[in-house]
């Protein structure tokens, strides 16, 4: 069963799998998506705009809902990713209570730069 799109996981959750997904889907499918799912339009305003039913666009949503949690399901990028910033944040804590301040300061500025980069 698919959650509501007004419960704000769900709203977190496709907007990572669309941050890291969302360039291989079909472009018109990729603008229907973002109109619903970041922009928060309705379904009726969606289909106005691309002049398709809300039928139509309800159906792309979930397609591309099911594809972006298929991704998801094969690369694990975004599992990946939420790990690697928690290892993160653990290295930062743990420099944090570091007696050696200069060391805790280095740990500090690399783990800056893996987020820079992630």
């Amino acid at each position: 069963m698919e959650k509501s799109l007004s419960e704000p996981d769900e709203i977190v959750e496709l907007s990572y799998l669309y941050d890291f997904y969302g360039a291989l889907l079909k472009e018109n499918h990729r603008l229907i998506f973002e109109d619903y799912v970041l922009n928060n339009l309705s379904l009726g305003e969606i289909a106005r705009e691309h002049q398709i039913t809300r039928q139509g666009v309800y159906d792309i949503v979930r397609r591309c809902r099911l594809k972006l949690r298929e991704y998801e399901e094969k690369l694990q990028l975004v599992c990946k990713f939420q790990q690697t910033r928690q290892k993160l944040q653990e290295i930062e804590g743990i420099a944090r209570e570091s007696a050696d301040s200069e060391t805790a300061g280095r740990i500090t500025r690399l783990a800056e730069e893996i987020y820079d980069i992630i």
